[in-house]
C-alpha cells in the first residue's frame, strides 16, 4: 500500500506547530547590584522555590543569583520538558545547563483547557501576560513542586544544582515573570497551539449555548398544524451569538448578506511606505563562546570563529554600501571581499581568528592543523599569516614572488636612504637588502614598503612590522626594533 503523501496546508501546518514549540530568548540584560526578590511575580517566585526547597547547597544558589545578575547566561532555548543554555563560568568555554520538567499529559491538558475555557477571565488574564492563581493551582497544576526540576550542567561539579544550572533556573524565573506561556510552553504546548485549542473549545461552547436557546424559545407545535402552517410561520434573523457559532454561515430558513473578498475590500488601500533601513553598528557582534562537548561533529572553535568572520564580513558589505539617498535606486555594491584561492583563503581566515602576534597553544593548534590539510610545514603558515597581517592580499603575495618594478620611486628609495644616513641597502628585484645585517625592504605593486628581517648570514626572512608609503619610515621602524 502506497503510503499517503503530506499535502503542502498540513506540512505548513506541521512546521508552525513545531516552531510553536519551540521558543529561542537572547540573553537577558545584567541586573548588578540589584537586591530583593529576583522574581516580580508569585508564579516567578514560585518557580524558585521548587528550585530552593530541594537545593543542597545554598552557598551554590547565592552564587548561581549572582551569574544571572551580571549576565553570565546566554541565549536560552525553551521545549517542551527543558530549558537549555550555554552558562560562562569561569574558564574561558562556558557550560551547556539545562532544566528539565515533567510535560502534562493529554487527559492533564484536555482538563485544563476546560477549566480556562469554563472561565473567560482565565484567558483574558493569560492574553495580559498573567497567571491566575485559581489556574495554576487547580485540579491540574501548573506550578513544579520540591523535587519536580531536574537540573544538569556539563560542568564538572557535581552538586545539585551547580552555580551555573543555578543561574539558568534564575533566569527562566524572569521570563515566566513576562510571559507565563512560557511555563504552558515547558509543560508541553506552545501558545499559538493553546489558544487555537482554546478558539474552537469557545465556539463549541457558544454553539451548544445557540442550541439551548433556540430549542427552549421554539414553540411547541399546535395540533393540527400541517407543514404548510409551519412554513408560513416567521422567521428570525440570527443574531451575532448565531453566526459566531456557525462558522458566519446562516442558518436553514434565513438569507444571509451577499460576502466580499477580502482582496478586493483591500485593494485601494493606502499602503504606508516602508521605514527606512536601520544604520549599520559600528563594530560587527561577536558571536556567544560555545560550549565544549564529546563527540560533536564540528569543532566549537572553528564554528565560533567562522560565525565571527561571516559577521564581519556582513558589516563590511554593510557599511560598504551605506544609506541610499532618498528617491534614489542603491547602486550595486561590489564586495570589500575578493574571491581568494583557498590557500590565500586560508591565511586569511587564520590572521583574522587571532589579530594578535603572539603564538598560545590555540593559534599553535591551528597552524599544525592548516599545514597538516594544505600538506605544508607550521613554519609556513606562520610566516604567512605574519605577512597577510603586514598587509593582505599584496603582503602574501610579496612573501613568494619577486617582481621588476619600472623607473621612479624605487630607484629613488635609496638616495632616500642614504640622505637620511641609513644603511645602504643592495637593490635585487623589488628587494632592498642588507644581508649582514639581516634588514630588507621589499616594494610592494601598492607602492608600499615591506620590512623584512632575518638571522645576519641566513635567507630565512620573516614580515616584521606594518608596510609604510615611505622607504625611509619602513627602515626606521625596523632598524628600532
Amino acid at each position: 500500500m502506497t503510503p499517503r503523501r503530506t499535502s503542502g496546508r498540513a506540512a505548513a501546518a506541521d512546521r508552525l506547530a513545531r516552531a510553536d514549540r519551540s521558543r529561542t530568548f537572547p540573553p537577558l540584560p545584567a541586573r548588578p547590584g540589584a537586591r530583593g526578590l529576583f522574581a516580580e511575580s508569585w508564579w516567578g517566585s514560585a518557580w524558585l522555590d521548587a528550585l530552593e526547597t530541594t537545593a543542597l547547597d545554598s552557598a551554590r544558589l547565592a552564587r548561581g543569583r549572582t551569574y544571572a545578575r551580571d549576565g553570565h547566561v546566554d541565549t536560552i532555548n525553551v521545549t517542551p520538558g527543558r530549558v537549555v543554555a550555554t552558562v560562562r563560568g569561569s574558564r574561558p568555554r562556558p557550560y551547556s545547563a539545562d532544566i528539565r520538567l515533567r510535560t502534562l499529559s493529554d487527559e492533564e491538558w484536555d482538563s485544563l483547557l476546560e477549566a480556562i475555557a469554563a472561565e473567560p477571565d482565565h484567558l483574558t488574564a493569560l492574553l495580559a501576560k498573567k497567571l491566575p492563581r485559581a489556574l495554576a493551582e487547580g485540579e491540574t497544576p501548573l506550578l513544579p513542586g520540591p523535587g519536580d526540576l531536574v537540573p544538569r550542567c556539563s560542568c564538572p561539579d557535581d552538586g545539585r544544582p551547580c552555580k551555573h544550572a543555578a543561574a539558568l533556573c534564575f533566569q527562566v524565573a524572569r521570563l515566566l515573570d513576562a510571559d507565563p506561556f512560557v511555563l504552558m510552553l515547558i509543560r508541553g504546548r506552545g501558545e499559538r497551539e493553546l489558544l487555537d485549542d482554546l478558539s474552537r473549545r469557545n465556539a463549541a461552547r457558544t454553539a451548544d449555548e445557540v442550541r439551548a436557546h433556540t430549542v427552549a424559545a421554539t414553540p411547541p407545535p399546535v395540533h393540527g398544524q400541517g407543514p404548510e402552517a409551519r412554513a408560513a410561520m416567521p422567521t428570525v434573523a440570527p443574531g451575532p451569538a448565531v453566526e459566531a457559532a456557525t462558522g458566519g454561515r446562516a442558518a436553514p430558513g434565513t438569507s444571509a448578506p451577499p460576502g466580499v473578498l477580502a482582496r478586493v475590500a483591500l485593494a485601494d488601500r493606502p499602503r504606508p511606505p516602508l521605514p527606512p533601513p536601520l544604520p549599520a553598528p559600528p563594530q560587527p557582534g561577536r558571536p556567544p563562546a560555545l560550549p565544549d562537548g564529546d563527540g560533536l561533529p564540528f569543532d566549537p572553535a572553528a564554528l565560533e570563529f567562522l560565525a565571527a568572520d561571516a559577521a564581519a564580513r556582513a558589516h563590511a558589505c554593510v557599511s560598504a554600501a551605506g544609506p541610499p539617498s532618498p528617491g534614489s535606486v542603491r547602486p550595486p555594491v561590489h564586495s570589500p571581499f575578493p574571491s581568494l584561492p583557498p590557500w590565500e583563503d586560508a591565511i586569511r581566515l587564520t590572521a583574522t581568528a587571532h589579530p594578535t602576534a603572539g603564538l598560545t597553544s590555540t593559534t599553535r593548534a591551528l597552524y599544525r592543523d592548516l599545514a597538516t590539510a594544505t600538506g605544508r610545514t607550521t613554519t609556513d603558515v606562520a610566516r604567512s599569516v605574519a605577512a597577510w597581517r603586514q598587509g593582505g592580499p599584496e603582503g602574501l603575495a610579496l612573501l613568494d614572488t619577486t617582481w621588476n618594478p619600472p623607473a621612479g620611486d624605487f630607484d629613488r628609495a635609496r638616495s632616500a636612504l642614504l640622505a637620511a644616513d641609513l644603511p645602504s641597502l643592495r637593490p635585487r628585484h623589488n628587494h632592498l637588502t642588507a644581508p649582514d645585517r639581516g634588514i630588507q625592504l621589499r616594494f610592494g605593486h601598492d607602492h608600499r614598503w615591506y620590512p623584512y628581517e632575518a638571522e645576519p648570514g641566513t635567507d630565512d626572512w620573516w614580515p616584521t612590522g606594518p608596510a609604510d608609503p615611505d622607504p625611509v619610515g619602513a627602515l626606521t621602524a625596523l632598524l628600532a626594533r
